[in-house]
């Protein structure tokens, strides 16, 4: 969409530092190129090198803000499936690798608990492509924030796990596609 677009900041933003995961601010003036633009996640190249801006600061990038779609509510009186919490995940990406943290195979595990007041709460478990990746959090945080945003969810826990290892056996063949490995 703006993949490959360059840009000089209107603004200081707040970001966060790929792959660090630390906070930074970049000044008004900072250039760069948006090299991503995938699940309501921004990724930017500046001379800083590789930042995440979140949407709320797509102006400063000379960007509007996507107009949400229209979504038909659910007729099923709040009910929730693990196919909804599966399609939420698909629109969580890693930040430096054009491919949904689900094909990518980072995803191990979803369970749905309906609750005693009717509401349902979520528990995902999953991984990154290497521990030391500073991003865990905002992506888990990105997943979350997804899955809370699905009508009848009013709670969700995603943890960080490391075993087993993640290893690229366990990208989908659409991932692999993605990526050029088929």
């Amino acid at each position: 969409m703006h993949e490959n677009t360059e840009f000089s900041l209107s603004r200081d933003v707040e970001a966060i530092e790929i792959p660090s995961g630390r906070k930074l601010s970049l000044e008004k003036g900072t250039q760069g190129v948006i090299t991503q633009t995938l699940g309501g996640s921004y990724t930017i190249a500046t001379p800083y090198g590789l930042s995440r801006i979140a949407e709320k600061d797509l102006d400063a990038l000379g960007m509007e803000k996507p107009k949400a779609e229209a979504k038909e509510k659910s007729k099923t009186n709040g009910a929730v499936s693990e196919d909804d919490v599966w399609n939420q995940l698909k629109q969580c990406f890693d930040p430096e690798i054009p491919v949904n943290i689900v094909d990518l195979g980072l995803v191990y595990d979803c369970r749905l608990t309906k609750k005693d007041d009717g509401g349902t709460r979520v528990e995902v478990k999953m991984t990154l492509t290497a521990p030391g990746c500073g991003m865990g959090p905002a992506i888990a945080h990105d997943a979350q924030s997804k899955i809370l945003s699905i009508d009848g969810v009013d709670e969700a826990d995603v943890q960080l796990v490391w075993d087993p290892p993640w290893n690229q056996n366990m990208i989908s063949e659409a991932g692999r596609m993605k990526l050029g490995m088929i």
